[in-house]
C-alpha cells in the first residue's frame, strides 16, 4: 500500500513538472516578438548541380511585441555553400504583423547527387536573443522526370474583371496538359504523357501591383487533357497607373526543358458611377421632383450601387436610392422628392442656387468604393406654399385697387 502511494505521488509531481515545461514557452511568448521564416521562392527549382541557387526568404513577426533588430542566417550544409560573410543578413526592426524579405545565393556542389537535401535557417529578434532554427528541404536535380506531357495556359480570370486603384482581388489561371494519348513513342522508346507541375509563381512586372501569395510547389501530375486552377491574391496600390499591367507566371514543369513563362495581364481603370440630370433641377413653391440618369462608366459590373443626394437647406426622400447591380454602360433613371427645409437657416434664405452633391456607393468585387458622382446646381425657391399664396393674393389686391379707383373716377 505504501509503495502504491509513493508511485501515485511521484506520478503527480511528474505531471506538474511536464505541464510547467510546456506552459513556460507559451507564457513567455505572450507579448513578445515571435519570428516565422518561409522560403518564398527557390530559383531555379529544382536546384541545379554545379550552379548557384537563389533563396528568397520571408520573415514575419507573428508575436505581440516589436522585434528590435532582426537577423536571419543560413547554416550551410553539404552540398550547399556560401561565403561566411554572406551567411547572416540584418533586417532591422520588425513590428508585429509585418514581414520582410531577403535573398541568399548558395552554390550547389558539382559532385552533388540528385534528390532532396535539407538546410537550416536561423532567426533572432535582436542581438541579445537566442537563435531560433528551422530545417527546410530543397530538391536537387536536372532532368528529374521522364514524363512528356506539356502544360499550357488555358484560361485567365481576374476578380474583379477590371481593378480600380486600391483594390484587392484574385487572378486565377487554369493550366492544362495538352496531351491527348496516355503514351508517346520517341526514338523507339515509350513515355507517359503525364505533365508534372513542380512549381508555379506569379511575379509582377510593373510597379503598383503586388502578389500576396507564396508560390505553389509540388502540385503533382496532370493526366492527358487534365487541368488545374491556381488562384493568386493580388493588390493594386492607390497610386497605380491606369492601363494594362503584366505579371509573369513562371512554371517549373517535368524538367528544365518543360519550364515556361507566361504573361498575365491585369487591367486598372478608375472610371466609376456618374449621374446626369434628366430634367431641370428647380424647386417650385419649395418642392420638386429631381430626376437623374445614373450611368456605370466602369468596364465591368458594379454591385450594390446606391445614390445619395445632399444639399444645404433641402431634404430628399428617399434619403438614399438603392439600385443594386449595374452592367457596364448601363443607364438607370431614378427620382427623389425634394423639399425646402424651413427648420434650417439655409432654407429660410432668399431664392437662388445651392450646390447639390450626389454621392455614389458601390462594390467592385470585394472592394467598397464611394465617389462624388456629380456636383450640380439646384435652383431653390425657399418660400413655402402658404407664403406664396399670401403674396399672390396681395399682388391681386394691389392690382385691383388702382383699377377700381380709375373706374370710379371715370364714372364720376
Amino acid at each position: 500500500m505504501k509503495l502504491i502511494k509513493e508511485r501515485i505521488i511521484a506520478a503527480f509531481f511528474s505531471l506538474i513538472l511536464i505541464a510547467s515545461v510546456f506552459a513556460f514557452p507559451a507564457s513567455a511568448a505572450v507579448g513578445s516578438a515571435n519570428l516565422k521564416v518561409t522560403i518564398v521562392e527557390t530559383n531555379p527549382y529544382p536546384a541545379k548541380i554545379g550552379e548557384y541557387l537563389t533563396l528568397n526568404l520571408q520573415v514575419e513577426n507573428i508575436g505581440g511585441d516589436k522585434a528590435g533588430n532582426v537577423d536571419i542566417e543560413i547554416v550551410p550544409k553539404y552540398p550547399f555553400s556560401l561565403s561566411e560573410a554572406n551567411t547572416v543578413q540584418n533586417i532591422g526592426a520588425l513590428n508585429p504583423g509585418r514581414t520582410a524579405t531577403k535573398e541568399f545565393y548558395l552554390y550547389v556542389d558539382k559532385n552533388a547527387q540528385k534528390g532532396v537535401r535539407s538546410i537550416d535557417i536561423r532567426t533572432r529578434a535582436d542581438k541579445s536573443s537566442p537563435w531560433s532554427e528551422k530545417t527546410f528541404d530543397i530538391r536537387i536535380g536536372t532532368e528529374t522526370f521522364d514524363s512528356k506531357g506539356t502544360v499550357e495556359l488555358a484560361e485567365i480570370i481576374s476578380s474583379p474583371e477590371v481593378f480600380m486603384p486600391g483594390d484587392k482581388g484574385t487572378v486565377t489561371v487554369t493550366l492544362r496538359n495538352t496531351a491527348t494519348n496516355p503514351t508517346v513513342s520517341i526514338d523507339g522508346k515509350d513515355y507517359d504523357t503525364n505533365a508534372r507541375i513542380q512549381a508555379a509563381v506569379l511575379r509582377p512586372l510593373s510597379d503598383g501591383i503586388t502578389v500576396l501569395d507564396a508560390p505553389y510547389y509540388e502540385m503533382g501530375l496532370l493526366g492527358p487533357g487534365d487541368s488545374i486552377k491556381l488562384t493568386f491574391n493580388v493588390e493594386v496600390e492607390e497610386d497605380a497607373r491606369e492601363g494594362i499591367h503584366n505579371f509573369e507566371l513562371a512554371i517549373e514543369g517535368n524538367s528544365f526543358d518543360y519550364n515556361s513563362r507566361k504573361s498575365i495581364p491585369l487591367e486598372v481603370d478608375s472610371s466609376n458611377i456618374k449621374v446626369i440630370p434628366s430634367k431641370p433641377l428647380r424647386l417650385v413653391d419649395g418642392k420638386a421632383t429631381v430626376e437623374f440618369d445614373v450611368a456605370n462608366t466602369h468596364p465591368n459590373e458594379l454591385n450594390s450601387v446606391s445614390i445619395r443626394p445632399g444639399a444645404e437647406g433641402v431634404k430628399f426622400y428617399p434619403v438614399e436610392y438603392f439600385i443594386g447591380p449595374m452592367d457596364p454602360d448601363e443607364l438607370f433613371t431614378i427620382e427623389f422628392d425634394a423639399m425646402t427645409d424651413n427648420s434650417s437657416d439655409a432654407g429660410k434664405e432668399a431664392s437662388g442656387y445651392t450646390n447639390m452633391s450626389v454621392t455614389a456607393s458601390y462594390n467592385n468585387g470585394i472592394n467598397r468604393h464611394e465617389n462624388v458622382a456629380g456636383n450640380l446646381n439646384l435652383e431653390t425657391d425657399s418660400m413655402p406654399s402658404e407664403t406664396n399664396s399670401t403674396v399672390a393674393i396681395a399682388g391681386v389686391i394691389a392690382i385691383f385697387i388702382p383699377a377700381a379707383f380709375l373706374l370710379y373716377r371715370r364714372k364720376k
